[in-house]
């Protein structure tokens, strides 16, 4: 599962699912296995943050420079 559709699928389910969108708050891992039955690695970490209408989140993601190295192949992601 490609993870924009994980992440598509998550946000929509805490949209409509209050206990759902209190569980990702605070155990995200769990959450996900638990609704959507996607187990995410150990090594793998994930930080929950709620938006507001006067509160905006920008996400830098790593850059694909330092990430994968020339010699080197690319992993596949969760």
């Amino acid at each position: 599962m490609a993870t924009e559709v994980l992440q598509t699928q998550v946000i929509q389910k805490a949209w409509e699912d209050a206990s759902f969108r209190e569980k990702l708050m605070t155990d995200p891992k769990s959450a996900i296995r638990d609704v959507l039955g996607v187990v995410i690695p150990d090594h793998i970490q994930i930080k929950t943050l709620e938006e507001t209408p006067d509160q905006f989140f920008l996400v830098i993601p790593p850059d694909p420079s330092g990430v994968l190295a020339a010699s080197q192949k690319p992993r596949s992601m969760w």
